[in-house]
Parts: structure tokens; sequence; C-alpha cells
């Protein structure tokens, strides 16, 4: 498990958090989620969070990428502090350095599935027509090329998910951050998004960061970290024996 002090990142680390810990308000009381959290996201690395639900992964990863603020503790994401950047400047760190894949798909409804999945090469000020044929490419390797023209309510629910898929890798981020990517999805097809992930999203400069409880994948993995009760109780190549 890493533990070096705030401040001492590994220079591969995509994601340097320190001292992270988040509180909650529930009535009258507060309730901390995560404690102290100390942990690099290595470039080059598809690395999984696992744990039970309620054991802080969401909100480790919503804090890693610029979603969620910390209680206390810090991030560096590709060496910028996040939490010191203004709102305006973090929201254009995000689009131009991350990529999000959410169990909520968050798709346009009014605008076809090739749009969807080209919004952030748009927002980058990508041609509408140039955006559309590259995100056909993605939706092509995740075998919903057919359904480029259609609305996202004339898909199925695991159709949607690999419009979403594509949404977040079609500008090539140098960090894709997933929360249960494969959920969805078939054996078949979760496997052929890990494969889409690993070719476009895991090189010497990009990282990829995946909260799963989809055992089928676990295999995948180039790095396990466990959370429990807002810890980290395992970090390393595969589950341990208890889980």
């Amino acid at each position: 498990m890493d533990t070096k002090a705030i401040g001492g990142c590994a220079p591969e680390a995509a994601i340097c958090a320190r001292g992270i810990a988040r509180d909650f308000e529930a009535g009258q009381s507060t309730i901390r989620v995560l404690h102290g959290i100390d942990t690099d996201i290595r470039s080059g690395e598809m690395t999984y969070v696992v744990g039970e639900s309620g054991s802080g992964k969401t909100t480790l990863i919503s804090i890693m990428c610029g979603i969620l603020w910390p209680t206390e503790g810090e991030v560096k994401v590709f060496g910028t502090d996040i939490y010191k950047l203004s709102d305006t400047d973090l929201v254009n760190f995000r689009l131009n350095n991350i990529g999000f894949i959410f169990q909520q798909y968050n798709l346009i409804p009014s605008i076809d599935v090739a749009s969807n999945a080209a919004v952030p090469l748009i927002a980058q000020g990508v041609p509408r027509e140039e955006a559309r044929e590259r995100a056909k490419v993605l939706l092509d390797k995740l075998n919903i090329g057919n359904q480029a023209d259609k609305l996202p309510r004339q898909l199925s629910g695991g159709q949607q998910q690999r419009v979403a898929i594509a949404r977040a890798l079609v500008h090539e981020p140098r960090l894709v951050v997933c929360d249960e990517p494969t959920a969805a999805l078939d054996a078949s097809s979760g496997r052929r998004v890990m494969d889409l992930l690993r070719e476009v999203a895991v090189a010497p400069d990009r990282a990829c960061i995946i909260v799963t409880h989809d055992n089928r994948i676990f295999d995948l993995a180039d790095r396990i970290i466990v959370l429990e009760d807002g810890r980290v109780t395992h970090d390393g190549k595969e589950m341990p024996d208890d889980h």
C-alpha cells in the first residue's frame, strides 16, 4: 500500500491522492466515508477499485477526477493540483483530460447516437460531421455502428451503455474513469468493452481506473485496490483470497 507523505508523487502517477478524507452531513450528524487515503493511479495501467456497497469507491473516484471536493487532502492529476483550479479551469481540465463512464448513461434524448458519442469533440470545437465520423469508428468497435442514426430511446440499456463508453473515449483522454462499465452487458459485450478500454485508455501516458463488482473481468486488471469502510485494505495485482 502506498503511504507516501502528501506531495510525494511517483513520477509515473496519473493521479496522486494524499490524505483524502470526505465527510457527508446526515441530519445533525457528520459521517466520514473516506479516511485519509494515500494512493497513486499509475499511467500505463488499468486499475480496479473494488469493495462492498458503501465502502467509498464512487466517492473516491469522484474526488480523484474533480467531480467531488475532498474534506481533507489533495489530488494531483498529471501534475495539476485540480482543487486549486478555478471552477472554469477545472471544467476545461476535465474536458481535455478525462473521460467519464458513469452508471447513469446521461445521453441527450433529442440527438442521435453518433452525435451523443461525439459530444466531447464538439465541445472541443471539432466540426460536427468530423466529430460524428470519429465517433462512428468507436461505435463500430463496440458493435453498435448500425445504431448511429437512432435516438437513445430506441436502444436497449446495454446499447445505451456502449454509446456512453464511446462518448468517454472519443476525444482520447489521458485518464478514463469508469463506474461499473460492464454492469448492463453480457459477457461477450463486456469483454469487447474491456478490450477497447485497454486499446484506447492504457498507454505510457494514459491511465484507466475502474470501479466494478464484476468478477468476470477481474483477471484483466493490472492492479486491484480494495476499499473497506473508506480505507484501503489491499493494493496488488490480484484479489485477496478473502474476497
